[in-house]
């Protein structure tokens, strides 16, 4: 069981979409839109993790054109949420009228993100360690891993949301949301890579 808290604390902590746009939303829209966004990331990692379960992940993916739509609405979705974090703040009417980030955008994030299905199925699939039982063994792995999950969120959140409390300027809170959104792109780019050269 300690190798699988560990898989689970190491799986999460590194960066992907999750935390990445959660820091952004934290630093570009503050708490109660972070905190909102966070809560919708909960739900859509936990559905994730329960169609990983079920199996219907399994059988989604193993289509190759319905993997290949959702790998590139995955990218389009985070493309757009990226957007949303660099150009916070500016004087472009359509972007600055924009509603912020909020519960269904974290959903919709994790239906999408690759690296919820990557992780929810390492997890999920691999480091039994209930052999004799293995309901329980998921019931235990629900427990542990969202143990684990909200905190590292929240710690990413409020380092987005310390970040806006700096009162930077508004030249210097830009250039930090647009750094946070190129590293969002960047990653997801990377799992995007390393996803395709695997099928």
């Amino acid at each position: 069981m300690l190798t699988f808290i560990a898989a689970i604390f190491f799986l999460l902590i590194t960066p992907g979409p999750g935390v990445l746009t959660t820091a952004g939303v934290g630093s570009a829209f503050g708490r109660t839109a972070g905190i909102r966004y966070v809560t919708g990331l909960f739900i859509g990692t936990n559905l994730v993790a329960l169609a990983v379960v079920t199996g219907i992940a399994g059988i989604m993916l193993g289509i190759p054109a319905l993997k290949k739509i959702l790998l590139i609405l995955s990218v389009a979705y985070i493309f757009y949420l990226a957007a949303r974090i660099a150009l916070n703040g500016s004087k472009i009417s359509f972007i600055e009228s924009a509603r912020e980030p909020g519960i269904l955008n974290g959903i919709a994030l994790q239906a999408i993100n690759p690296k919820a299905y990557v992780v929810n199925t390492t997890l999920f699939t691999g480091f039994g360690f209930l052999p004799g039982n293995p309901l329980l063994e998921i019931i235990y792995k629900f427990i542990l891993i969202n143990a684990i999950w909200i905190p590292i969120h929240i710690l990413w959140l409020f380092a987005g949301i310390s970040l806006k409390a700096l009162a930077l300027s508004d030249r210097q809170q830009r250039i930090i949301n647009l750094g946070m959104a190129t590293s969002l792109i960047i990653v997801v780019l990377l799992a995007i890579t390393g996803l395709t050269g695997q099928s």
